[in-house]
C-alpha cells in the first residue's frame, strides 16, 4: 500500500540545499504494477527540476531525504 507524500501544486524546500530555493511539485508518477515506485517531479527557484521518490513507505522517499512542505519547515 502506498503512502504518498506529495500531491502536484505541493510547495517545498529541501532541508540539505538552500540554493536550490523552494520548489512546485509539477507531476505525480506511479505505476500500477505490485512494487511499482510513486515518483514527483519538482521545479525548484534555480530552474532545475528534479525527480524523487514520493512513497513513505520507501526508505528513500524524498520526506527522509530532506524534503519538506514549506508550510511544515522553519526554514525562512
Amino acid at each position: 500500500m502506498r503512502r504518498l507524500y506529495l500531491k502536484p501544486g505541493d510547495k517545498v524546500k529541501h532541508m540539505n540545499y538552500f540554493t536550490w530555493g523552494v520548489g512546485e511539485v509539477v507531476e505525480e508518477k506511479h505505476s500500477d504494477l505490485p512494487g511499482g515506485f510513486c515518483f514527483v517531479k519538482i521545479l525548484f527557484q534555480d530552474g532545475n527540476e528534479r525527480s524523487f521518490i514520493n512513497d513513505l513507505g520507501n526508505e528513500l522517499c524524498c520526506y527522509y531525504t530532506g524534503i519538506r512542505l514549506v508550510n511544515e519547515c522553519s526554514i525562512r
